[in-house]
């Protein structure tokens, strides 16, 4: 082969590469939507899955319980420490109260609850589907007239849309007891003056925030997390890789939705 034949054959590989990421990319993207789509027409359609729902819901919720507190009630100690050292310097210890109690509400009881979520439900979620596929249970479903979207991924995606904010107001009440510790028992701080800023700093936009932002992060982590499960292939490994995806491409998600939900819903 000619040096020119070389250098052709290796600007269509280098080409080929350069324009097959962003079409995959657009590819898996297009399939997520479609699966949202059809989650969405199996919702109202039935046979009802009432049992499976159960199940998910179980699972998904209680299971997540303690592991979503004990993360909020370290998540509102750490912070309640930065922020008492910061506050100190201006003599502003008394605010620390009400700036956790916005911390958690805004972005951090939504965002964080919903990654370990992900970490523990949406990974097993992964798992479970892509095992399903490769064992070619999926098929025997939709051979038996079942439609597989309606039985395995809509009562998972129900489940976790509904849970969700829950978990956040768990973690959110774990935060800020965490934060009370810190600084009333630990730092000193007056319990009269931590707990008013809290009234005063918090308003109902504030948890209204807190409940779409997870409202949103439930239903997308979820429909990721199955698609990623359903197009898995290749045996064992390719139902790790499917769940690895499914994670990380979960939790870069959540961040997106979150700044897009916080622009948007700021000055409602």
């Amino acid at each position: 082969m000619s040096d020119s034949e070389g250098a052709s054959g290796s600007g269509e590989t280098w080409l080929a590469r350069a324009v097959g990421a962003p079409l995959a990319m657009l590819d898996d993207f297009g399939a997520t939507v479609l699966l949202a789509g059809q989650a969405f027409t199996w919702l109202v359609r039935p046979p009802f899955r009432f049992a499976q729902l159960l199940i998910a819901l179980d699972f998904i919720g209680a299971g997540s319980t303690f592991i979503v507190g004990l993360v909020g009630l370290f998540t509102g100690m750490a912070f309640t420490v930065s922020t008492v050292v910061g506050f100190r310097q201006f003599g502003a210890e008394g605010m620390v109260g009400g700036v956790v109690a916005l911390a958690l509400s805004r972005e951090l009881a939504p965002v964080l609850a919903s990654v370990v979520v992900t970490a523990r439900a949406g990974s097993t979620m992964a798992s479970e589907l892509g095992n399903m596929r490769v064992t070619e249970q999926i098929d025997a479903i939709t051979t038996m007239g079942v439609s597989p979207v309606q039985y395995l991924v809509v009562p998972r995606v129900l489940a976790t849309t509904l849970v969700l904010p829950l978990l956040a107001v768990c973690f959110g009440i774990a935060g800020q007891l965490g934060a009370y510790v810190v600084a009333v028992v630990w730092q000193g701080l007056d319990p009269g003056v931590f707990l008013d800023k809290i009234t005063q700093f918090l308003e109902v936009r504030d948890l209204r925030m807190m409940g779409v932002k997870s409202l949103v992060f439930g239903f997308v982590m979820s429909v990721i997390c199955c698609k990623k499960g359903f197009s898995a292939a290749g045996g064992a490994r390719g139902v790790g890789e499917a769940t690895a995806k499914a994670v990380v491409t979960s939790i870069v998600a959540i961040f997106a939705f979150d700044y897009i939900l916080t622009t948007v819903m700021t000055d409602l």
